[in-house]
């Protein structure tokens, strides 16, 4: 797995800082700038403690499967604002390098709010998530929505989240992780007809070997 993080700091100097400190217990493999600078902080080989305590497609503690990448953001405490241009093209190169040499399903490419939905906002609803879709490096969101909405409750809506990988414990969160990635204009953890049809859109090209 890749998980994609914001640094939700005000100044990258200070997010090294955090991440190198060994009290701090956090770490990141890569961490990139708003400049489009790339710094290297733990080998892949290695354990980062990356993703706390989550879970994605059935497998908790993330930190033992997965490559972390931390982009630099003020996040949702510090001044939340769109990613450059330069840390995204700096980031496409690195991150299809890594699904390269691991094989890493585009499904397995998920922000920290997928994999940890109740405590984690990042990397936000302002995460250019289509850019990295242009380059198959993640899932693009499902546009064709014609086969509609197959849940006939909320129990199966969120039946149908946890097969896709979400960790449902509290609903709410999870509904908001999901349109958070699949559906950011409208993030109010509410079920509706449109998220329950891109829900059933993703599971179904999952399913039939159109995405991976």
């Amino acid at each position: 797995m890749v998980v994609l993080h914001y640094t939700d700091m005000p100044s990258v100097e200070g997010a090294l800082t955090r991440l190198c400190d060994p009290a701090a217990k956090v770490s990141a493999h890569y961490v990139i700038s708003e400049e489009g600078e790339v710094v290297r902080l733990v080998d892949e080989s290695m354990r980062a403690w990356h993703a706390g305590l989550s879970y994605w497609r059935g497998k908790a503690n993330v930190n033992g499967c997965s490559i972390g990448i931390e982009l630099h953001n003020p996040g949702h405490t510090c001044g939340y604002r769109p990613f450059p241009d330069a840390q995204i093209d700096a980031l496409v190169p690195l991150l299809h390098r890594i699904v390269q040499d691991y094989d890493i399903p585009r499904a397995n490419v998920v922000g920290h709010s997928d994999i940890a939905p109740q405590r984690k906002l990042d990397p936000g609803e302002l995460f250019p998530w289509d850019r990295l879709a242009e380059y198959r490096l993640a899932l693009p969101r499902p546009t064709k929505l014609e086969l509609g909405d197959p849940f006939d409750n909320d129990g199966a809506f969120y039946l149908a989240l946890e097969r896709f990988g979400y960790d449902v414990s509290d609903g709410k969160k999870a509904v908001e992780a999901f349109q958070r990635r699949w559906r950011p204009e409208k993030i109010d953890g509410e079920i509706d007809g449109q998220i329950r049809a891109i829900l059933f859109r993703l599971l179904l090209d999952r399913d039939q070997g159109r995405t991976r």
